[in-house]
């Protein structure tokens, strides 16, 4: 097995209290996580000693686990320290991406019913050295034919482990010869892509679709704080495919990928096919905001 970092091979993983070994990380087959994808996550990056927005993602975890009655959820500051002592066991200051998963726990019998649960949840913290997916040139996207959750039968806004409609768009897209795959809502608008958040350029405003069907990102956040104190234009909004392909600029927003331009979108070139100046702005404003916004670790 090649890794896509050879650190990564001995690293250690935070698993219900204990630090193990890369190869010993395991959780039970009676798990939520394995029986039903019933689990909660959050993705954070590391940025010279920091977290960024480590509270906010904290929040949003306990938010979701709340949502899905998950009993016995270690509150923050224990889940802060997890993250804490993973990151010093393993030396890792910057250019590092955590994934946090909180399951509803083991189950005394398969199945799916949370009665059947009854020792409390799991937690796991996974870091890695890891630098953000996406490269800061671009990405191509390719309109996905799943459509992301209605509030009606999944609400977005839980950060939840059950992922697979975002599965089935990155597969139409991994199909498309492309990086990315934007997903609609149920009514044809645009929501997010498969795993980020997206804004477009507009004429000089900044736009991105209303978070009903989408996840409302701590970095698409981050993105409107930045442009309301920079007196950047910028607006939620209902917007098109067409919109889409005919905006001065697009890119994607989120903790994994930073801000990524959008080349082009089921073969239409967006604004010369290049990262746009707006882009460029916000790229290096968003990695000043994450840094100066973090919380610092302990240990650095």
């Amino acid at each position: 097995m090649k890794l896509p970092d050879p650190r990564n091979a001995d690293i250690l993983v935070h698993v219900n209290g204990q630090l193990v070994k890369r190869e010993d990380a395991r959780l039970s087959v009676f798990d939520s996580v394995v029986q039903g994808g019933d689990a909660v996550w959050e993705g954070l990056r590391v940025y010279k000693g920091r977290i960024a927005a480590l509270g906010g993602h904290l929040q949003r975890l306990q938010d979701s686990a709340h949502t899905l009655a998950f009993a016995n959820v270690p509150d923050s500051d224990e889940i802060r320290q997890a993250i804490f002592s993973t990151l010093e066991a393993n030396g890792m200051m910057d250019d590092t991406h955590i994934r946090l998963t909180l399951t509803r726990g083991e189950k005394t019998t398969s199945g799916m019913n949370p009665k059947l649960n009854q020792s409390g949840c799991s937690l796991v913290v996974l870091a890695e050295w890891k630098p953000p997916i996406y490269s800061d040139e671009g990405i191509r996207v390719v309109t996905s034919a799943t459509r992301r959750n209605t509030p009606q039968c999944l609400d977005s806004k839980i950060h939840h482990n059950n992922l697979l409609n975002n599965i089935m768009a990155a597969i139409d897209a991994n199909v498309a010869g492309v990086d990315s795959a934007v997903m609609l809502d149920v009514n044809g608008f645009i929501s997010e892509t498969n795993d980020t958040n997206l804004f477009m350029v507009c004429g000089g405003r900044l736009l991105t679709p209303f978070a009903d069907a989408c996840l409302p990102g701590l970095t698409r956040q981050m993105i409107l704080d930045i442009a309301e104190a920079a007196d950047i234009p910028a607006a939620e909004k209902d917007l098109s495919l067409t919109e889409l392909y005919t905006a001065d600029e697009a890119f994607t927003t989120g903790t994994m990928g930073e801000l990524t331009p959008i080349l082009a979108a089921d073969g239409r070139v967006i604004g010369g096919g290049k990262a746009g100046p707006l882009t460029q702005r916000l790229q290096g404003l968003h990695r000043e905001y994450a840094y100066e916004h973090g919380e610092a670790l302990p240990f650095a």
